[in-house]
C-alpha cells in the first residue's frame, strides 16, 4: 500500500511516506519546531518514496496523547490531504504505537510519555491484558502496578527518565529498556493496516486529537465554573 505516516506526540518527530516495499523516513530531534518543519518534511518523504498526496491510500499519526501543537498541526495536515484527494487518516494512541514493537517479548510492557507537572501518560499491558488504560498518571500510581510484576519492558520517548525515576522503588533487575528509540512510523504503517484489514472507520470530520489532559483555559473554565455553582 501507499501511505503515509506521522508520529507528533513528542517533540521527536517522525514522519514516513511508504510506496508499497519501499519507504523513506525522516527524524527531526530538535525540539519543539513541528510548525516549521512539518508540511516541507511531508513534501521530501513523498519525493524520495516516489509519491505524491493524490498516490496515497491512507495517512496514519499518533492521534495522542501528546503535545498539544504536535498533535494539532499533524491531524491539521493529514485532515487537509484528506479533503483534498479523499485519502482517510487513521489515529493510532501514541502509548499503543510505543508499545508495539515490543509485544513479540511476551512480558508486560509499560509505555510512557512525559506530561510534565511530575506526571506521565503511561499505559501498561501484559499480553492482551490491560493493566493501565491510557491515561494521565501521577509516577505513584504507574509504579503500583509495576511493583508487582517480575520483569517488565519500557517503551516510548520518555523511556529512559522514567527508568531513572522508578530506580527509587523499584529494583533494576526487574526493567528492561531498549538502548535506542524505535522509528515509530513502522508501528503506525501496521497498525493502521490492521485497522483497515479489520475495516474500522477512519478518523471522521469530528474527530480530533486525544489530549487527556485538560489545558490551561479548561481547567480556569472548569474552576469557575465550580465557583459559580
Amino acid at each position: 500500500m501507499k501511505a503515509l505516516a506521522i508520529d507528533c506526540a513528542v517533540s521527536r518527530l517522525v514522519i514516513a511516506a511508504k510506496n508499497d516495499d519501499k519507504s523513506c523516513t525522516s527524524i527531526f530531534d530538535i525540539g519543539m519546531r513541528q510548525s516549521e518543519t512539518l508540511i516541507p518534511a511531508i513534501e521530501y518523504v513523498l519525493t524520495k518514496a516516489g509519491l505524491t498526496s493524490a498516490d496515497l491510500d491512507y495517512t496514519s499519526l499518533t492521534i495522542g496523547p501528546g503535545s498539544f501543537t504536535g498533535l494539532r498541526l499533524a491531524i491539521s495536515a493529514l485532515k487537509a490531504i484528506e479533503l483534498a484527494y479523499k485519502v482517510p487518516v487513521y489515529g493510532i494512541s501514541s502509548l499503543k504505537t510505543y508499545e508495539y514493537p515490543f509485544l513479540s517479548f511476551n512480558l508486560p510492557v509499560v509505555s510512557v510519555i512525559d506530561a510534565n507537572k511530575d506526571k506521565f501518560y503511561a499505559r501498561i499491558v501484559d499480553g492482551d491484558k490491560v493493566l493501565l488504560e491510557d491515561g494521565d498518571y501521577e509516577l505513584e500510581e504507574i509504579t503500583k502496578i509495576l511493583a508487582k510484576l517480575d520483569k517488565f519492558i519500557i517503551a516510548g520517548p520518555d523511556s529512559f527518565k522514567f527508568k531513572n525515576l522508578i530506580q527509587e522503588t523499584i529494583t533494576s533487575d526487574k526493567i528492561i529498556t531498549a538502548n535506542t528509540l524505535q522509528v515509530t512510523t513502522d508501528a503506525l504503517f501496521i497498525l493502521a493496516e490492521k485497522e483497515i484489514k479489520l475495516k474500522n472507520k477512519p478518523l471522521q470530520d469530528y474527530d480530533g486529537p486525544v489530549y487527556l489532559r485538560a489545558s490551561e483555559a479548561e481547567l480556569v473554565k472548569a474552576a469557575k465554573d465550580s465557583q459559580n455553582q
